[in-house]
This record gives structure tokens, C-alpha cells and sequence, in this order.
């Protein structure tokens, strides 16, 4: 396998790439940045030196992954959906720029214009709605929406929503714990 790199798209000396990887149009990723295997950014997508994407993950277009964000394996992100990385910006400040850290976790995804505040880690499978603001940590497989972002239910791995049985459709079945939902078949 090999790298796919758009002929408008820059990846800077010292960014790791991993094999089977598309890169769009217009698109920047920074040295030191992380990139795993098999995924795809979308047309404008920038990755920060320090940012980190796992492998299977989808960036749609106009996404920025900044510095201290961590995306786990097959993580989707919606087109033009926002992350933060600085929780008191100031173009200004005399006290510098301090990195919160921003973890989405294994297979969640996160909707087209949706903006993650940083400092908060995005559970397994979970679904924030499109135009959500994340404002909290969100649980394993919860399905969030609004501004600020509040809990509505629960999806499946496949993403179906899940009624008050918590079986879905696909014939996974799910029991709530403390971090919110987990597989039980």
C-alpha cells in the first residue's frame, strides 16, 4: 500500500503517514503529526504537530485537528465540525497558550458543524448530533445534541439508536455500567 497525497496538499517533513491513507485537496498536515492507517481527510483538513489520529478514522471536509487532540481507530468526523484547544484565548496574553487535551475514543463520530470544547473525552461508539456544542465528557455509545450538547439515548455500534431494551436491530445487545454503555454479545 502506499500514501495518497493531492497535488495541493502539503504534508511537512517529520509528519508520520500511515500506509493506505488518502490525503484531499488543499489540505495540511503538520510535522510531527500522527496519522494511522487507512484513513481519509477530506478537502481543507489541517493536523496539528501534535495531534493524533488512529487508524480507519474519516475527516470530512474543512475539519482542523489541532494540537492535544487524540482521535482513537475509526473515529468520524462531519464536515466542518470544530475543535478548541485553548479553554482562555487570548491573542493578547501574557500568560501564553495552554493546550487542553481532547480525546474522541474508538468509533465515535462526531456531526457535520459540531464543536468540541477541549478538555473532554467523547466516549466509545457515542454520536454527537450535528451542530452539537460539547461541553462535558460524553459516555460510551451516547447519543448527544443541542447547545450545550445533553444526552437523548444511546446508539449501537452501527449506529442505530437504541430503544429502552437496548437491542438493536443488528442483534447487538448492550448493559449500562458507569462509563455508559457496554457490548454484551
Amino acid at each position: 500500500m502506499t500514501v495518497f497525497v493531492h497535488e495541493t496538499s502539503i504534508v511537512d517533513d517529520g509528519a508520520i503517514v500511515g500506509d493506505g491513507t488518502k490525503i484531499w485537496h488543499f489540505s495540511h498536515v503538520q510535522a510531527g503529526a500522527q496519522i494511522g492507517q487507512n484513513c481519509v481527510l477530506g478537502q481543507n483538513v489541517n493536523v496539528g504537530c501534535e495531534a493524533i489520529i488512529g487508524d480507519d478514522c474519516k475527516i470530512q471536509n474543512n475539519v482542523s485537528i489541532y494540537d492535544g487532540v487524540v482521535l482513537e481507530d475509526n473515529v468520524f468526523c462531519g464536515p466542518s465540525c470544530v475543535f478548541t484547544n485553548d479553554l482562555f484565548p487570548r491573542a493578547h496574553s501574557s500568560q501564553g497558550w495552554e493546550i487542553s487535551k481532547t480525546l474522541v475514543k474508538e468509533g465515535a463520530s462526531i456531526g457535520a458543524n459540531a464543536t468540541v470544547v477541549c478538555g473532554h473525552t467523547i466516549g466509545r461508539y457515542a454520536m454527537l448530533g450535528s451542530g452539537s456544542v460539547c461541553t462535558r465528557d460524553v459516555p460510551d455509545y451516547a447519543l448527544v445534541v443541542g447547545n450545550p450538547a445533553r444526552q437523548i439515548g444511546w446508539v449501537c455500534e452501527c449506529g442505530a439508536r437504541l430503544n429502552d431494551s437496548l437491542v438493536c436491530s443488528c442483534g447487538l445487545h448492550y448493559k449500562e455500567n458507569e462509563q455508559g454503555l457496554v457490548r454484551i454479545n
